[in-house]
């Protein structure tokens, strides 16, 4: 059975940073591609950035140049490094783990529970 597990949100302020991160157990597999994405009060959940065993990555128009996507493919964790936060950016940020790129851009795989990232003064 797959598990993902997200951790590191919390309460920033605007311009401040947060290092999320994922971890997981199962099968190489079922951790190809691992990708953040994000719900926020309210709205639709949205992918954030997604990156493959191979570090191809693909990343959202508004996080581009904030956040940087990266994994450690020994141990199946993936991490959302995220500078410059904005209020905006307040929303619950789910990991999604999946055998393929494409399923994982595409919401497909396996989700953990999410991690609540407030950015407030």
């Amino acid at each position: 059975q797959v598990q993902v597990r997200e951790s590191g949100g919390g309460l920033v302020q605007p311009g401040g940073s947060l290092r999320l991160s994922c971890t997981g157990s199962g099968t190489f597999h079922d951790f190809y591609a691992m990708g953040w994405y994000r719900q926020a009060p309210g709205k639709q959940r949205e992918m954030v950035a997604v990156i493959t065993v191979t570090g191809f990555t693909n990343y959202a128009d508004f996080v581009k140049g904030r956040f940087t996507i990266s994994r450690d493919n020994a141990d199946y964790t993936a991490h959302l490094q995220m500078v410059s936060l904005e209020p905006e950016d307040t929303a619950v940020y789910y990991c999604l783990t999946g055998s393929t790129r494409t399923e994982v851009l595409n919401g497909v795989g396996h989700w953990g529970q999410g991690t609540q990232v407030t950015v407030s003064s």
